[in-house]
C-alpha cells in the first residue's frame, strides 16, 4: 500500500544549515535568542538606527542621554574591517562603558569574511546586525545591502554562518518588497536562517533620496504577525507622538529612528530643545571621545540646518572649520547669535503650545530641533523656505546688521516625507 505524501511535510534543511538548532544551543548555551536577547538588553523600544558616518560613538552617547535605549553603529564594510587596516578599524569601531547596549552592523556578501569581521567585535557588542537595507548606488556596485534582496540563498548563508559560529546573536535589518506576501516570506526566511531580531524599514529599495516617500506600516505589521522574534519598525517617525502611534498600528517591539534622530537627537525625550543646546553637548562629548572632523561637520550642519540659510555668515564660518577647535568656535558663535535671536522672539516660544500648518506639521522656530521635512520637488513649500520667508518679513520690520536673510546660492531643498500622504497614513 502506497502512503501518500503529506502536504505539510517539512522541507529539507538547506545544505548550508550544518547544525540543528539543538546543536547550536548546545554550542552556545549562554547566547540569548529571540525575546531572551530582547529582554537581556533591556526590552528597548527607542532605537537609534545604523547610519553611515553618523551613528558614531559620540553621537550614540548624546542620543542615550535623551532616552535612546539601544544604539547601532554605522554600517561597516566587513571586507575592509581587519586589524591590518588599522585606520579604518579604529575609525569604525569605538565603544566605551557608556555605550551599551550596542549592536554592530556589517554589510557583506561573503559569509566567511563576515564571520571574521564579526568575531573582532564579539567581546564588546550585544549582537551583530546584517545590513540588508542600504539602497545607495555604492551598495549596488559592491553587491550588498538591499541589492541582495533577490539572492535569498546568499542572505541565508550569511546569517546562518554567524548563527552557527558566532558567540553573540545575529540580527538583520531589511526593506520591504512591493508585495506583502513576498515581504512576509522574506522575513520568515531571514528568521529561519538564524536572525534573532529583525528591523523592518517599511520602504522599497527604490524609495531613497527625493523619492523616499512613506514607509508602509501595514507591511511591517504583517511581518510582526508572521515571525516569532522581536521586530523593530523603521520609517515615518517625525515627532515623539509618532512612536506610540507606530507601535499601536504595527504591534512592533520597538521603533528605530534614523533621519529624524540626526536633526533632533532629543526625539526620544519628547522635548523641544534649542539646537545650540544639543550642539554644545555634542561638542563636549567630542572633546572626550575622538571623533573624525567629517562626522562633526555633518552633525552640526544637520542640527543648525534651518538657521544657516538665515545666518549665512555663520554658515561660511562652519564651512571653513576643519579642526575640533574650529567647530567648537563655530558652535559658540552660532549659539550666541541664536540665543540673542530667541530672546527677541515675539511671542516667546512656548513648547507646550506649538502651532501646526495646514498639513499638520509643527511650526517650530528655526533654532529648535525639528525633523527635516521632505516636500518632493517643491522647494517653495519647504520648511526651510517658510522659515526664510518669515525671517525676511521680520527683517523688513526690524533690520539686523548681524544677519543675512537672503538664501543666495544656498540649497534650501529639504529631506523628509511626501506632504500629500503623510497624515493619511501616519496621523492618529
Amino acid at each position: 500500500m502506497t502512503v501518500p505524501e503529506t502536504a505539510t511535510a517539512a522541507a529539507p534543511a538547506p545544505a548550508h544549515f550544518t547544525l540543528t538548532e539543538d546543536e547550536i544551543r548546545a554550542k552556545f548555551p549562554a547566547r540569548p535568542c529571540g525575546y531572551d536577547l530582547y529582554r537581556q538588553i533591556g526590552s528597548p523600544k527607542l532605537v537609534v538606527a545604523p547610519m553611515v558616518d553618523q551613528s558614531e560613538l559620540a553621537w550614540r552617547i548624546l542620543s542615550r542621554r535623551y532616552n535612546a535605549q539601544l544604539c547601532y553603529t554605522p554600517m561597516i564594510n566587513a571586507k575592509l574591517f581587519t586589524p591590518a587596516n588599522k585606520g579604518f578599524f579604529k575609525e569604525q569601531w569605538q565603544t566605551n562603558s557608556e555605550d551599551r547596549p550596542v549592536i554592530v552592523q556589517f554589510c557583506s556578501n561573503d559569509p566567511d569574511v563576515l564571520l571574521k569581521a564579526a568575531n573582532l567585535v564579539a567581546d564588546d557588542a550585544d549582537a551583530v546586525d546584517l545590513n540588508l537595507g542600504c539602497p545607495q548606488h555604492i551598495a549596488k556596485r559592491g553587491h550588498y545591502g538591499s541589492y541582495l534582496m533577490e539572492d535569498w540563498d546568499l542572505i541565508s548563508k550569511l546569517i546562518r554562518k554567524l548563527h552557527e559560529n558566532l558567540k553573540i546573536p545575529v540580527t538583520a535589518k531589511i526593506r520591504v518588497f512591493p508585495d506583502v506576501a513576498k515581504t512576509v516570506e522574506y522575513a520568515k526566511m531571514v528568521e529561519a536562517a538564524g536572525a534573532q531580531m529583525i528591523t523592518v524599514h517599511g520602504r522599497l529599495r527604490e524609495q531613497r533620496g527625493h523619492k523616499t516617500g512613506l514607509a508602509d506600516w501595514a507591511k511591517i505589521r504583517a511581518v510582526k504577525e508572521a515571525v516569532n522574534v522581536p521586530v523593530f519598525a523603521n520609517g515615518n517617525i517625525l515627532y515623539y507622538e509618532d512612536i506610540q502611534r507606530c507601535i499601536d498600528e504595527t504591534g512592533v517591539d520597538g521603533v528605530m529612528s534614523a533621519e529624524t534622530n540626526l536633526y533632533n537627537p532629543a526625539l526620544f525625550s519628547g522635548k523641544a530643545l534649542p539646537t545650540w543646546q544639543l550642539a554644545t553637548e555634542y561638542m563636549e562629548i567630542c572633546r572626550q571621545v575622538t571623533t573624525r572632523p567629517q562626522f562633526i561637520r555633518g552633525h552640526l550642519f544637520k542640527l543648525f540646518r534651518n538657521s544657516l540659510p538665515i545666518h549665512t555668515d555663520l554658515r561660511q564660518q562652519l564651512v571653513a572649520a576643519e579642526t575640533l577647535d574650529g567647530y567648537e568656535q563655530a558652535t559658540r558663535d552660532i549659539k550666541a547669535r541664536l540665543i540673542e535671536e530667541a530672546a527677541t522672539c515675539d511671542p516667546p516660544f512656548d513648547p507646550d503650545h506649538i502651532e501646526s500648518d495646514e498639513l499638520g506639521y509643527r511650526k517650530y522656530p528655526h533654532w529648535i530641533c525639528q525633523p527635516a521635512l521632505r516636500f518632493e520637488h517643491d522647494k517653495q513649500r519647504s520648511q526651510t523656505k517658510r522659515l526664510l520667508n518669515e525671517v525676511k518679513t521680520d527683517k523688513q520690520k526690524t533690520p539686523d546688521k548681524n544677519s543675512n536673510s537672503s538664501s543666495g546660492a544656498i540649497d534650501v531643498s529639504v529631506d523628509s516625507y511626501d506632504i500629500s500622504k503623510r497624515h493619511k497614513a501616519a496621523a492618529a
